[in-house]
């Protein structure tokens, strides 16, 4: 069996008729981990001891003729800025990696884990979370399944490459400037960044990058998005932003898919230069909706300007937050990324006490756009990033330059907490996934996982990951 190539809930289904188990899924897992762990670094921490537990339990409880949740008995893996009982949550930072084990799970996790999740273990991030590729201090890099000395992306970096690689079929991720979108594009799966709030970002502690992030899942396909996510969307009365549970599931919404009426597309947003390669695949994907009866209309200026330096305040000094908790002092900003290290400094020394909500003003003063845009067309299309995909932790290149805004696409959709996914839609020369990205209006995540699902069908992309240590 190859975690790649089936549906989540087809893997869920067989598991209840017991025409395979769970402890069957959770050894393959180990097993591919074993096999592919060591080159890819997708993996941070295993417990193949409680997962196998974990796992006993699910198929007693099969054959006891319990009814078990929609993801009984799979395998997953939860991103390390994620609370899982028993696993240090590190965020790949060496402030954190010598913290207790969890004693209980994130909302998101436990919501997997009452679905019927095995938990693995944790996937790598770069620390906290900050950039757009994996890599950290303390457990190094993860490479792209595709191509191994290539970014895997970020920050759930990790998540998206053990899916791509088949380590797992199912792992956390969170976006709170492209963290599930990019990687999902730089990795060949389709993902989806859910309205702010759908899925709870509560408990005891509060969130660490307030109103930017939004937590989610990697896996292969639009249907097991959908799928995943509908065990796990819901108001929490600890989230202060959660949203009312929808009126119907999101994965019967992505049944029986028809092309809209109309689309925007923006190849620049108005600002970003955007390699050939990509823009090429993405308005091959476009034309293909004209084929199917859909209006596209171009719109050349959807911001008047990149939202770059806003976002990285925000985001910067919600991360300065957490550092400044973990060492009051400053005694160990020496052991923190370099470039992150210089940009806390920068926004540590740069910021008023007004800084953030005139950063929150311009979030509003984007969402002004979209709803203005979003009266001409329900949905706005864009290439999830820019330009190619890294090699190692160099920027991406843009027609064969290096670029340090190879990602300018993702961030300003979670200044204005749009819903908004990643679809691979073709390969570049070197045979690496480019993705595009669909935006919706406020809280119609179900427009957005309908037009990703079509986009799958209407668009030939040889897919998933074929990677083999």
């Amino acid at each position: 069996m190859d975690f790649r190539r089936i549906e989540l809930e087809d893997l869920a289904d067989q598991v209840r008729q017991r025409t395979v188990s769970s402890r069957e899924l959770t050894e393959l897992a180990l097993a591919r981990i074993d096999a592919t762990n060591p080159a890819v670094n997708a993996f941070v921490a295993v417990d193949a001891e409680r997962a196998l537990a974990e796992a006993d339990d699910i198929d007693r409880r099969v054959a006891a003729g319990e009814d078990l949740g929609p993801l009984a008995g799979i395998p997953i893996g939860v991103k390390d800025t994620e609370d899982a009982v028993g696993f240090r949550t590190t965020q790949g930072s060496a402030l954190f990696a010598d913290r207790s084990p969890a004693s209980a799970d994130s909302i998101l996790v436990d919501r997997l884990r009452e679905a019927g999740c095995v938990i693995v273990g944790k996937t790598n991030t770069p620390e906290l979370a900050w950039k757009a590729d994996t890599d950290n201090r303390i457990f190094g890099r993860t490479g792209n399944p595709w191509s191994l000395d290539r970014s895997a992306g970020g920050s759930s970096g990790g998540s998206s490459a053990a899916v791509a690689a088949g380590m797992v079929p199912l792992a956390t991720g969170s976006d709170g400037g492209g963290s599930l979108r990019i990687p999902a594009s730089l990795c060949g799966l389709t993902t989806m960044k859910a309205s702010l709030g759908r899925v709870p970002a509560g408990g005891p502690t509060p969130p660490g990058w307030a109103d930017l992030s939004s937590k989610g899942v990697l896996c292969q396909s639009a249907r097991s998005t959908a799928y995943a996510l509908d065990a796990v969307i819901g108001p929490d009365p600890t989230d202060l932003r959660a949203l009312p549970m929808p009126d119907e599931s999101w994965r019967d919404a992505v049944e029986d898919v028809h092309a809209p009426l109309r689309v925007l597309w923006s190849p620049t947003l108005g600002y970003a230069v955007l390699d050939d390669e990509v823009r090429a695949a993405c308005e091959a994907a476009v034309r293909r909706l004209e084929d199917q009866g859909t209006e596209v209309i171009v719109v050349d200026d959807v911001f008047d300007e990149d939202p770059a330096v806003p976002w990285l305040q925000l985001s910067l000094l919600a991360n300065l937050r957490v550092v400044q908790q973990a060492d009051p002092d400053g005694a160990r900003w020496s052991e923190l990324d370099e470039p992150l290290a210089s940009m806390l400094a920068w926004v540590r020394d740069t910021a008023s006490v007004t800084t953030a909500l005139e950063s929150s003003d311009v979030a509003h003063r984007l969402n002004l756009r979209l709803v203005e845009l979003f009266h001409r067309a329900p949905l706005l299309l864009t290439p999830t990033v820019a330009g190619q995909t890294p090699v190692g932790s160099d920027y991406g290149t843009v027609n064969g330059v290096q670029d340090i805004a190879w990602v300018r696409y993702t961030y300003g959709f979670n200044l204005t907490r749009s819903p908004a996914g990643s679809v691979p839609v073709g390969f570049t020369s070197d045979g690496m996934p480019i993705g595009l990205q669909v935006v919706g209006p406020q809280h119609a995540d179900v427009a957005v996982l309908r037009l990703l699902a079509l986009i799958e069908q209407v668009v030939e992309v040889d897919r998933p990951c074929r990677y083999e240590p």
